[in-house]
């Protein structure tokens, strides 16, 4: 990729009369896990106010069900977004309706390589669950037991699995989330692994683009006159541009303290350079989402 300038902006007031919609991610812009992150849900609650568009779009391994219900919990109210969608909403679909060959081909038997705030993404989908590997078709890999555990903790299933050459379907392609204050391992890094020892992995959620048609889809725009928003540059940039959306990329999620510390006379060489290792350069970038 070639190094194209990044907009630094305050705030969403300076860019919104360019979009009509919003396409906003949830962990690192909206909430860390465990309440709202400050601004942010004054921030949507502007957008609504001036008439935008706005859907939530999260690689959250559960359905979007779980995903509002945990937002009322946290107190951002549903009048300050149109739609949301998930990356378990798309797995679960897809492992419910089997209308393309990859998923039609799977089998029934599951291995659910997550813990059990992620069954829903499973469930009512005709799946019988397995107990090993040994006895499964194919993994379900929606993240890992516990915020503290490492990547080896999962190793050894892994292996067997990828021995018995399982497809995976992976629904959360993160690397990482912060939880609270601690960053934790996702779904995306078990697909990762999984890859180096030779497995098949599917992917849903961002970057990849079925997820954004469908988010396109419910907010009936064209993508130019949408800005996708988020703190990561491999998912959320990546795939926003892909989709040719505009971008916004939130530089105190979990890209901040890597930025801070890379070498670099100016924040704009920090970012030009993780841009680019990534693959990905924003339209816009600001510290945090707020108004």
């Amino acid at each position: 990729m070639t190094d194209t300038a990044t907009r630094h902006i305050e705030g969403l007031r300076q860019i919104a009369s360019s979009y009509d919609g919003y396409l906003v991610d949830l962990w690192g812009t909206v909430h860390n896990g465990v309440a709202p992150l400050p601004g942010a849900p004054e921030c949507l609650a502007a957008l609504k106010a001036a008439g935008k568009k706005v859907c939530l779009l999260s690689n959250a391994p559960r359905r979007v069900r779980s995903v509002t219900a945990r937002l009322d919990e946290m107190g951002v109210p549903r009048s300050s977004y149109d739609h949301a969608m998930s990356s378990g909403e798309a797995t679960h679909l897809a492992l419910r309706d089997r209308t393309d060959p990859w998923h039609a081909a799977l089998g029934s038997r599951c291995f659910h390589l997550g813990p059990p705030r992620d069954n829903d993404v499973r469930e009512d989908t005709g799946l019988e669950l397995v107990p090993s590997v040994a006895t499964a078709d194919f993994v379900l890999a929606t993240g890992i037991d516990d915020y503290a555990d490492p990547i080896e903790k999962y190793e050894g299933v892994l292996a067997e699995a990828a021995g018995r050459r399982l497809p995976m379907i992976c629904a959360n392609p993160d690397l990482v989330v912060i939880v609270g204050e601690q960053m934790s391992i996702c779904a995306g890094m078990f697909a990762k692994r999984y890859e180096e020892l030779g497995g098949e992995v599917f992917y849903h959620g961002k970057p990849h683009p079925s997820v954004y048609r469908t988010c396109l889809e419910l907010l009936d725009l064209p993508p130019e006159r949408v800005l996708g928003i988020g703190d990561s540059l491999r998912t959320d940039i990546a795939g926003a541009t892909a989709a040719g959306l505009d971008s916004l990329l939130l530089l105190d999620g979990i890209h901040g303290e890597e930025i801070a510390a890379m070498p670099g006379s100016s924040l704009d060489e920090r970012l030009q350079a993780m841009a680019r290792r990534e693959g990905a350069s924003p339209t816009y970038a600001a510290g945090k989402m707020v108004w």
